[in-house]
């Protein structure tokens, strides 16, 4: 009778490694102790990112692209104006330096998965953001960050959640975005209900009061062109996801149109 083969068990002892395999158990969402003044830097800056010549060309076609297929605006207006929100909003919040940058740097990137398609953008975008910033010379953990916050964007069919702070602050600042300006359709008469609502509104602001700990997102809209209810259908996806990246820090999330409170 053939002897039964040995079978090897691992030892529970973990071998050497000089590379630290530890999870991180701090708080994603936790302010860190540092503070804004003396946080550490990224090890990647906006400005790097903003000049280098592959990122211009993503974001330029993959603005294009949306254009064809009958989108608002994604290009360098609104990726630069979200990069902007979403520093601000770490900033006001009391975040360090360096998550303040990754934030920034989050919503440049934010959108660049639309050059291969808008189908699942934010996870194509993720991955096209860890080759640039690699590239660019930012440490594997800053990379994640990055990667993170842009993959969990979507508010398209599965709707994304914050995973860390820089992930709820570009939530919070790209669901932030909506004005005329993002119109491209140049024929009033003809816009769908997307259009109409984008070019109703005139005015759009985030508001962070850390003493309240409240985030509010002030619109102005002109209901000659559009009813605020049409406002509710369209971006319901997008309130709930700015409410649950504002819970994630700690903040209430609330919405005024034209100075009265809607939510």
């Amino acid at each position: 009778m053939a002897e039964a083969p040995e079978i090897a068990i691992p030892s529970s002892r973990r071998p050497a490694s000089h590379v630290s395999e530890r999870d991180d158990d701090n708080d994603p969402f936790q302010v860190s102790s540092d503070g804004q003044v003396t946080g550490g830097k990224a090890s990647v800056t906006l400005n790097a990112v903003k000049a280098d010549p592959e990122v211009q060309a993503f974001i330029r076609n993959a603005n294009r692209n949306l254009g064809v297929i009958g989108y608002t605006e994604h290009g360098f207006r609104h990726v630069g104006l979200v990069a902007n929100i979403a520093r601000n909003i770490l900033k006001r919040m009391g975040f360090d330096r360096r998550q303040q940058e990754l934030a920034a740097i989050s919503g440049y990137l934010h959108d660049i998965g639309n050059v291969v398609s808008r189908l699942d953008h934010a996870r194509t975008g993720a991955l096209l953001a860890h080759g640039i910033l690699r590239r660019l010379g930012a440490t594997p953990e800053d990379a994640a960050i990055v990667m993170g916050a842009i993959g969990s964007h979507e508010d398209e069919g599965h709707l994304g959640e914050p995973v860390h702070a820089v992930s709820a602050a570009l939530i919070l600042a790209d669901k932030a975005d909506v004005h005329r300006s993002r119109v491209r359709n140049p024929e009033p008469t003809t816009f769908d209900q997307h259009d109409r609502v984008n070019y109703a509104a005139t005015s759009s602001r985030l508001r962070v009061d850390p003493d309240a700990k409240s985030t509010t997102l002030e619109l102005e809209i002109d209901t000659t062109i559009a009813p605020v209810m049409h406002y509710f259908e369209i971006f319901l996806p997008r309130m709930l996801m700015s409410r649950r990246a504002a819970e994630a820090l700690g903040y209430a999330f609330h919405i005024t149109i034209n100075d009265v409170s809607v939510l």
